[in-house]
């Protein structure tokens, strides 16, 4: 970690009981948890408005989970397949600012007529040992049948910003023609340009905390209650998400070495069995974030680096445990399901050596440095005055109906 220590750390353990249940409201539990727990890492500048709103903090740190079944944009912004991109440990050469990181894998793709033109990123030629991505360094696009186009990094990266960002949420992301020409691509007349996303597909979880970094510290800035408080709330079941190990790998649940199930086993299984009567949920106090895209990514890396333990060590204990007591019927909500024994969940949370509760601790205190960090950011204001004219944000019911139809747009990350 960077300069904030994440001691007594944690989990998002908790989210969805994928494997035992189809109500969104399983596996709730979790999020609602790291969310109130946070609330008291505060120090006395924050907390008498936090703990004003704390039901209202815990209730609504599930929204996120609640929005994948209303917009196709959300589920990537729980997890990332960073194992997509190679094998690493420290996964240096994937950009750690949003903008290269499109532009990265995006793709140009140049239409006139019945011919298709795409251009990709080859190679870049790095001006700095520091970041690959540093805007004197060159990059070089390639094309089929066309002579290589190289630019200035720092120009190709104005070009997606002024030309492609803008246009991220919409389901086509056109580009004006004149502004390729400008850079030197060959663009026919009347050609028609789109920009093609090949990154967002498999998560873009680390950027999206960077993103809701910023919207919190200008909510603080700006005192809007009704938007601290979203914000803040959401941005808890993110920075959960991100502890998760199983939601940095392609293998997310499992389904690629015949272990599918884990990944509700491990977040939501375990911490439902112990957390309560089990773990220690004093964290400290939270602590300042002197680099904020750092200690997002610090978190996924350490997350992506207990994959291999948590895959391995459920196929060895499932080698090892009696068959016949490993899964048991069990009542939920009116209804009898089959889930996972607690000697079989038990028998696991020795052999990953109290792997869930670490990272539902660091969870805890994460969540409540960000909060503190972004208040910090935005000039500590007094946030008492905040507590004279009570936000007004209502939920509406659009999330409700969204759940109801019981159709996630999107990877189901569980």
């Amino acid at each position: 970690m960077r300069n904030i220590t994440i001691a007594l750390c944690g989990v998002v353990g908790f989210l969805l009981l994928a494997s035992v249940a189809t109500s969104p409201d399983w596996g709730f539990f979790g999020h609602r948890k790291i969310n109130r727990l946070a609330v008291f890492t505060l120090d006395r500048d924050m907390m008498p408005f936090f703990r004003t709103h704390v039901e209202w903090l815990t209730e609504h740190a599930v929204d996120p989970d609640k929005r994948r079944y209303a917009t196709k944009h959300e589920a990537v912004r729980h997890y990332i397949d960073i194992d997509h991109w190679g094998d690493s440990e420290d996964f240096a050469y994937v950009p750690h600012r949003w903008t290269d990181a499109l532009l990265w894998k995006g793709e140009l793709q140049v239409t006139a007529g019945a011919d298709t033109l795409r251009w990709t990123v080859d190679t870049i030629l790095q001006a700095s040992s520091d970041y690959p991505f540093a805007s004197d360094s060159r990059v070089t696009l390639v094309a089929p049948g066309q002579t290589p186009v190289e630019l200035r990094l720092g120009d190709y990266r104005s070009f997606w910003l002024n030309n492609v960002l803008p246009n991220y949420y919409e389901d086509q992301q056109p580009v004006v023609a004149d502004s390729l020409v400008a850079l030197g691509f060959p663009v026919p007349t009347g050609a028609s340009v789109e920009a093609i996303d090949h990154l967002s597909e498999y998560g873009i979880l680390p950027w999206h905390l960077q993103a809701m970094h910023r919207r919190i510290t200008a909510a603080f800035r700006a005192k809007d209650t009704d938007r601290i408080l979203r914000y803040c709330a959401e941005m808890g079941h993110y920075v959960g998400d991100a502890h998760v190990p199983l939601h940095t790998t392609e293998n997310y649940n499992g389904q690629l070495t015949g272990q599918t199930g884990i990944h509700g086993f491990w977040e939501s299984r375990i911490p439902e069995l112990f957390a309560d009567r089990d773990y220690d949920f004093f964290v400290g106090k939270a602590q300042y974030i002197e680099d904020p895209r750092e200690f997002y990514w610090d978190i996924v890396l350490k997350s992506h680096s207990l994959v291999d333990s948590v895959l391995n060590t459920e196929a060895r204990l499932r080698r090892q445990f009696p068959a016949d007591q490993q899964m048991v019927f069990d009542e939920r909500l009116g209804r009898t399901i089959k889930t996972q024994s607690a000697e079989f969940a038990a028998a696991w949370d020795r052999a990953m050596q109290g792997m869930v509760e670490e990272r539902f601790r660091a969870s805890i205190l994460a969540v409540g440095s960000v909060w503190y960090s972004c208040w910090v950011d935005a000039g500590q204001p007094d946030l008492n005055d905040l507590l004279k004219k009570p936000g007004v944000y209502a939920q509406v019911d659009t999330l409700e109906r969204a759940v109801g139809s019981g159709k996630i747009k999107g990877r189901v990350h569980e």
